[in-house]
């Protein structure tokens, strides 16, 4: 007789929950969720509370204090005031656990935050824990050393995956719609999604069959734009189209190099070979030498999301936010990921570190090294493309190996390169550059920038359009005799920053071949 196989053991709950789950059993009176999603916390909440034992209380200010699941107590109505709610908890006589719903805003009241600590106090002999769920992280002084704060993950693919068969089942069932999605376009969808709470991605979902009747590959366009969508609502990340390519970026045949081995690095065949996933480079430099347009050019070569985080936007608002704004930014970046993160101008948010303590409150030096921290721990796939011009301002930490995988110099391009970026440019405005003596033009633009070529070609646009002629070459030398470059104006300050760069970086192109 055939011994029976042992029934499949259930999947592992997810780390959050793991540790969720020890923090009730350890009898932690106060916990602090930092989620938006409460149906889905409702969910998981509902479940632990079952396997403990315990009865499931939530708290609004609307409906007040009720069992979960059922009809509200004829008391409910007396408990909607906080603190009149906080009594009625510390007067349960069954193990419980209580879900305060947006209660931050009452921390204004120092009566609300003294009966929370006495509250916690009184709690620790018993078997109920209070969890505050809130979407952002408001903790007075007085309370930072009873509660225990847990950020809550988004979704994973594993919950995205069962959420898209669920609604391909009901779909089905009602005939609704066509669903034509094979494995592939299932996972397409389901990646595309990553970075949504589960209500965003089930609305998701539901645009792109409502758009068209179907579910297939084509919707990963609107579940992108759904993103794109909450990626704005956050105020702090810009998400840019990953439209870019490196043959739009003139030279740096180094740094070009440098990408296309690590094009691949993303991949699981990387990690079974052992390769840890790119971190991110710091691109110095002078100005116009096309350091942004890499950062875009990366994530289009790469097909990598590009989200550029303003750190402008990090350190404003209230003073004491800047450092959640910036742990809400890496959670966005992360949430997302794989994705190349752009910080343009770096050094304007940080240069001000090393003193911002006789400025801000420290505010700057925090945040400065809540970022290092990150750059060097973080595991997941962000790759961050960080520019700078203003070498001298930036903290030498930032340069320390470990932060990036390499630091590259970005110079004024050489003559092959100038010659390069006339083609890009008056390819793009829809003319032949074989009509063009490129040689002369490299030549006579010797110091210009990439972004002074450009402007160049853009000036003769407009004298031969006021002049109602097509481009010609006479146009196009005009301007730049015209143009005074930076180079120019700007002579010592260049030299100092190559002197500078020349023992510390790798230089983004190759040397120019030598003359004689």
């Amino acid at each position: 007789m055939a011994t029976p196989s042992p029934a499949p053991r259930p999947p592992a709950p997810p780390a959050f929950v793991r540790e969720l789950d020890t923090l009730i059993r350890a009898r932690y009176p106060l916990l602090y969720l930092v989620s938006f999603e409460e149906a889905r916390l409702d969910t998981i909440l509902q479940d632990l509370a079952r396997a403990h034992g315990k009865q499931l209380l939530g708290w609004s200010v609307t409906k007040g204090l009720r069992l979960v699941g059922s009809a509200p107590p004829a008391a409910a109505e007396a408990a909607r005031e906080p603190l009149e709610a906080l009594a009625a908890i510390e007067k349960l006589a069954e193990p419980s656990l209580v879900v305060l719903k947006d209660f931050h805003p009452f921390f204004a009241d120092p009566t609300v935050v003294r009966a929370l600590r006495e509250l916690a106090q009184g709690l620790k002999s018993t078997y109920t824990t209070v969890i505050l769920l809130s979407p952002t992280l408001v903790i007075p002084p007085e309370l930072e050393k009873e509660i225990s704060v847990l950020d809550v993950p988004l979704p994973t693919s594993a919950d995205l995956v069962a959420l898209l068969k669920e609604i391909v089942t009901v779909v089905r069932e009602g005939h609704r719609a066509v669903v034509d999605l094979t494995r592939g376009d299932a996972e397409q969808l389901v990646k595309a999604a990553l970075g949504l709470t589960l209500s965003e991605a089930e609305n998701a979902f539901a645009k792109a069959i409502a758009w068209n009747g179907r579910l297939d590959e084509d919707d990963i366009r609107i579940v992108l734009e759904e993103k794109r969508q909450v990626i704005r609502k956050s105020g702090l990340l810009e998400y840019h189209p990953a439209d870019g390519r490196l043959d739009d970026v003139g030279g740096l045949d180094c740094l070009k190099t440098w990408l296309a081995r690590r094009q691949s690095a993303f991949g699981e065949a990387a990690r079974r070979f052992g390769l840890p996933e790119p971190r991110g480079l710091l691109l110095l430099g002078v100005q116009g030498c096309g350091k942004s347009l890499t950062a875009k050019a990366i994530a289009g070569a790469w097909r990598l999301p590009l989200l550029r985080l303003d750190m402008g936007r990090i350190f404003s608002g209230l003073i004491g936010s800047s450092e959640e704004n910036l742990r809400r930014a890496i959670r966005v970046a992360e949430s997302v990921a794989p994705v190349v993160l752009w910080v343009d101008e770096i050094e304007k948010a940080l240069s001000g570190s090393a003193s911002s303590g006789m400025s801000d409150g420290g505010v700057g030096a925090r945040v400065f090294g809540a970022l290092l921290t990150w750059l060097s721990e973080k595991t997941a796939p962000v790759f961050v493309v960080a520019t700078a011009n203003r070498i001298d301002q930036l903290p030498p930490e930032l340069l320390r190996k470990g932060r990036f995988d390499e630091i590259f110099f970005v110079d004024l391009p050489a003559a092959p390169e100038r010659r390069d970026i006339f083609g890009i440019h008056l390819r793009r405005r829809n003319r032949r550059p074989e009509a063009f003596d490129l040689d002369r033009l490299a030549a006579l633009a010797d110091g210009f920038s990439g972004a002074e070529i450009e402007q160049a070609v853009v000036s003769a646009l407009y004298d031969a359009f006021a002049e109602q002629t097509d481009l010609a070459q006479s146009h196009v030398e005009r301007a730049v005799r015209e143009s005074f470059p930076l180079a120019t104006t700007m002579r010592e300050e260049i030299e100092r920053v190559r002197d500078w760069c020349r023992a510390r970086t790798r230089a983004a192109s190759s040397p120019p071949p030598s003359v004689g």
